[in-house]
């Protein structure tokens, strides 16, 4: 099965196609604050400290004989981070938003934007009129997956363009990053994995123009012939190392040996799960045993989910995610030192 493309589409001159993407390390701290010039839609003195708060922890994906699984797991490496969260995007299709999520003005004490919450309704912003979209079968060019990202790049620069000072990050290292997952009718199981730059132009003195650049498309699944049918993870923010489940699989962790000694169907599915045997695999079992693998290597107080996206039921939650704590006031004063974006901690 070949990847589908994205050729030949306006303002996409070089052929994103799986392989030909890396996404870059992320030097984001998971509070950020920037002084910045609001010039949209919501009032703000000249002066206007801006918090991001991050999307931050892992997403791992699993093609199971019966169903696409997504399960995250919250990375809580700031008091305000935010656990990814699969947000359903139609029937068979979800996705995951990591990194810049909550945008909040502390001079105005406006809510800004909660770019995870906001998905559906930023997919809908474009949809491509090109008669060479129309059909979603094998080969064709992806606009469904460029409506999306188009969509979440407007959104993003809606909050990015009150920036107008220096901000402390490379501009190849993405201040976003979405994962999409679904079925396509005649097509199959896809992933996607979406990853959003920021970019800045300086105007004068200190004044800066800040935009996020069209997102780099990069296609995970299915994998090209010859490669691995393999469980798929993710983590943001991706400079923070740490070993994949399947790093952990194959070294033999023990924290994971302990699933066999309590259900041999089971560890059979994890063994069956390791050799990249998903077509052999039922929902139910790799279901089971992905609860149970995250809940012995993850650290009890990270947040958890897990959805289902079944051939024939849709998307249904196996592990809803938890209510938000209730947040601190935002009117006190913020710590000499906080971490900003122009000067990220030490």
């Amino acid at each position: 099965m070949n990847p589908r493309n994205l050729f030949g589409l306006p303002g996409f001159p070089l052929p994103f196609r799986r392989g030909t993407l890396v996404s870059a390390a992320l030097s984001l701290p998971l509070f950020l604050c920037v002084p910045s010039t609001r010039a949209q839609e919501t009032t703000a003195p000249p002066a206007d400290e801006v918090v991001v708060n991050l999307a931050a922890g892992r997403v791992l994906i699993a093609v199971t004989k019966d169903a696409i699984l997504i399960a995250t797991v919250e990375d809580p490496v700031e008091p305000e981070t935010h656990p990814p969260i699969p947000v359903q995007l139609g029937s068979e299709r979800a996705g995951v938003m990591l990194g810049a999520v909550e945008w909040f003005s502390v001079t105005s004490q406006q809510d800004l934007a909660r770019l995870d919450r906001e998905l559906p309704r930023l997919r809908g912003r474009m949809v491509p009129q090109e008669p060479s979209l129309n059909a979603p079968t094998e080969g064709a060019e992806a606009k469904d997956i460029l409506a999306i990202g188009q969509g979440l790049l407007e959104g993003l620069n809606e909050v990015a363009n009150t920036l107008h000072n220096k901000v402390d990050l490379p501009d190849d290292e993405p201040v976003a990053q979405l994962i999409i997952a679904d079925y396509l009718v005649g097509y199959g199981p896809e992933v996607w994995q979406l990853s959003f730059p920021l970019h800045q132009d300086q105007e004068h003195g200190e004044y800066w123009d800040t935009r996020v650049l069209r997102p780099r498309y990069l296609q995970i699944w299915p994998p090209e012939k010859g490669e691995p049918h393999t469980l798929m993870e993710f983590h943001y923010p991706p400079s923070i190392a740490m070993p994949t489940l399947l790093d952990l699989m194959r070294a033999k962790d023990p924290r994971l040996a302990k699933i066999g000694d309590a259900d041999p169907k089971v560890w059979e599915a994890g063994n069956q799960i390791l050799q990249g045997h998903f077509d052999k695999v039922k929902s139910a079992d790799a279901i089971q045993y992905l609860r149970a693998a995250l809940t012995a290597t993850t650290p009890p107080h990270s947040r958890q989910t897990m959805a289902a996206i079944g051939i024939q039921s849709g998307f249904e939650w196996i592990l809803p995610p938890p209510p938000e704590p209730k947040r601190p006031s935002r009117n006190k004063e913020r710590e000499e030192g906080a971490p900003t974006l122009m000067k990220p901690p030490s």
